[in-house]
């Protein structure tokens, strides 16, 4: 398990944005944002550059918490 910490979330829209993302990271078996938290906890064998690089390219700005 990855915990990320996701940063610009500021609507549903947006946790819903990163969401999607991290799903279509090869590797992802479940994602959950938790947009008042600010994080992302993702279950899989995905590289943690692969998640944040999803997260980048969803507009949004990612570290390992």
């Amino acid at each position: 398990m990855t915990k990320l910490n996701v940063t610009g979330m500021s609507c549903g829209h947006c946790q819903k944005a990163v969401k999607e993302a991290l799903e279509e990271v090869q590797g992802v078996q479940a994602v959950v944002v938790d947009l008042a938290a600010g994080t992302a906890t993702v279950e899989g064998a995905a590289s943690v550059q692969a998640l944040v690089a999803a997260v980048r390219e969803a507009g949004y700005e990612a570290a390992v918490g």
